[in-house]
């Protein structure tokens, strides 16, 4: 009942951006890199209303946070130099931590909370392009635990994304890019790798409290079955507009507290063999759809 969209909005004139690796960025008393984050976001309740172009709700948030990137996943040559110079996809994503660390504070609407690296399940990553997809896929955890073994899966994490890709302004319908790294070894489910032979079915449930993904990939090696739920009382209803100006998402829901599970499967001739059967939580899940 508490949850806030703060948007804060700085001069070209007052940030300066480091070009080489790794990458930092410093707007007035913002700052943000490979291993820390650390800004202040305050909107007056008279801005929020007088300020509809703001796109958000009222409130403060002040953080400042250090971050350990532990797993990466890159997606592959649909982001390599030649696609960018294209200008080939729509949207481009790099998600370079599946599994972050973090470590630090936050302050929100004047309340302090400590953040700890054994319990914050952290997620970094990247999107940039013209626009977003439609629909809109992601989910991602790395609070995983098997339930074959009761262990605790420390060096896993999965992540999915996408909906329906553009190319050269042709969509590619229903594709997703994901992988599950499991204890070590990362099983791969990418639509562009064609030689892989991917496969994925999604489909998605909404209802007044909570929303469903259900998710099957596979490629020529390995089946993952993920189903996830969250609650929308612990979503945000995001109020976005895309990099080109347009404003089309008006149903993107975002969470952080879902939960599921995930069977992951190795093919062996005509059968599948399982691999393990994964209880996932605190899952980052997002799933919108265009006005129709």
């Amino acid at each position: 009942k508490n949850k806030v969209q703060l948007h804060r909005f700085i001069s070209w004139e007052d940030v300066k951006i480091h070009k080489g690796a790794p990458y930092s960025i410093d707007a007035l008393d913002c700052f943000a890199s490979e291993n820390k984050l650390k800004g202040k976001v305050e909107v007056s309740k008279e801005e929020s209303d007088n300020k509809p172009e703001m796109m958000c709700d009222y409130g403060s948030i002040e953080f400042d946070l250090e971050i350990d990137k532990q797993i990466a996943y890159n997606v592959g040559y649909g982001t390599s130099w030649l696609f960018r110079f294209l200008k080939a996809f729509e949207m481009y994503w790099h998600a370079e931590g599946i599994k972050s660390k973090y470590k630090g504070h936050l302050i929100m609407n004047g309340v302090k909370y400590i953040v700890e690296p054994d319990s914050s399940y952290g997620y970094a990553d990247k999107n940039w392009g013209r626009g977003f997809t439609s629909p809109w896929v992601w989910l991602s955890s790395n609070n995983m635990k098997s339930n074959l073994t009761g262990k605790v899966l420390s060096n896993s994490a999965f992540d999915i994304g996408g909906g329906r890709p553009k190319i050269f302004f042709i969509a590619l319908n229903r594709k997703l890019l994901g992988c599950m790294y499991y204890e070590g070894r990362e099983f791969e489910f990418n639509f562009s790798k064609f030689w892989t032979k991917p496969k994925t079915k999604f489909s998605y449930e909404e209802s007044d409290k909570e929303i469903i993904w259900y998710i099957r990939q596979e490629n020529r090696h390995a089946v993952m079955d993920t189903n996830i739920r969250c609650n929308k009382q612990d979503m945000l209803l995001v109020n976005y507009e895309a990099p080109d100006g347009s404003k089309r998402h008006n149903n993107l829901w975002n969470g952080g507290n879902g939960v599921g599970n995930i069977k992951l499967y190795r093919k062996k001739k005509k059968e599948l063999e399982l691999i393990d059967d994964i209880e996932v939580s605190h899952v980052s899940c997002e799933y919108g759809e265009y006005d129709k």
